[in-house]
């Protein structure tokens, strides 16, 4: 048994196999406070994962429900840029997989590229762009996953679907666009971001690309829903921080959870893959 199958098999334990799995990016926990009978397991003690190390990502599994849905929430998330290599980086999702979860939704905040766009808006992933260059994937094939995964429509249309019927009986502005997949830390220079609209991105983050990789590679139904933290640079005068980040997250949070609970209390009924896009 490796020591990703006891991690799996501890958390089994405690949460039992929830049905959707959500990963929360900067500024967004505040879903954490909707879930009921919560019991979080931090990364320190999983024998597989570091601890993050970046403010506003504290790094543990959160198992409760959501309504009567069960689910597991990763509160927080590993980046490249810590000094992680990317098999620890996906390794969560690896766990999740394995666990046995239905969906997997993603968020995360992202800095704007395309001009419509602006900080507080909602971002539907479609498309994405590995700017890292390099594949969670690169190495031996883990059980349960493809070697050469399809990646000509990285995202679940059952899943897309759900997320734009929430958004729309909701009342909510969903955009849609492609996201590029940056190393960081740094933020991105004028020149990089005019770079990376040609090739067709809308949003730009540091995250994300290499979880969509290895939950396709396993088979597990996935979307990603984006907030929009600030304008990429050269698109607006303000000089970036991470604390901007946490900022808009906490003030448009609430319109995010608004989503995402709505698409959970529907994949409480409905499987990923029984509806089309």
């Amino acid at each position: 048994m490796t020591l990703l199958d006891r991690d799996v098999d501890g958390l089994r334990a405690v949460g039992g196999t929830p049905r959707v799995a959500i990963v929360l990016g900067s500024g967004l926990g505040g879903l954490i406070d909707h879930v009921t009978e919560a019991v979080d397991v931090p990364f320190s003690e999983v024998g597989s994962l570091p601890e993050p190390t970046v403010v506003g990502h504290r790094g543990r599994f959160v198992f409760g429900s959501l309504g009567d849905v069960p689910v597991v929430l990763l509160d927080g998330r590993l980046h490249a840029y810590e000094g992680h290599e990317l098999e620890e980086i996906v390794a969560p999702v690896r766990i999740l997989a394995r666990l046995g979860v239905g969906a997997l939704l993603l968020t995360n905040a992202v800095g704007a590229i395309h001009p419509r766009l602006s900080p507080g808006d909602l971002v539907l992933i479609e498309d994405q762009i590995n700017v890292s260059f390099r594949s969670p994937l690169a190495g031996p094939v883990y059980a349960g996953e493809e070697r050469f995964p399809d990646m000509s429509q990285p995202f679940d249309a059952a899943l897309q679907h759900e997320f734009r019927d929430v958004a729309i009986r909701s009342g909510i502005d969903l955009a849609r666009g492609t996201y590029a997949g940056v190393l960081g830390p740094q933020f991105e220079t004028a020149a990089e971001v005019r770079m990376l609209a040609l090739l067709g991105a809308d949003v730009v983050g540091m995250s994300t690309v290499p979880e969509v990789v290895v939950a396709r590679a396993a088979g597990v139904p996935v979307a990603v829903l984006s907030l929009v933290s600030n304008k990429a640079t050269g698109l607006a005068h303000e000089v970036l921080s991470h604390e901007d980040v946490l900022a808009v997250g906490a003030q448009a949070g609430q319109r995010m959870i608004e989503v995402v609970t709505g698409v959970v209390a529907r994949l409480g009924v409905v499987n990923p893959g029984e509806r089309s896009g």
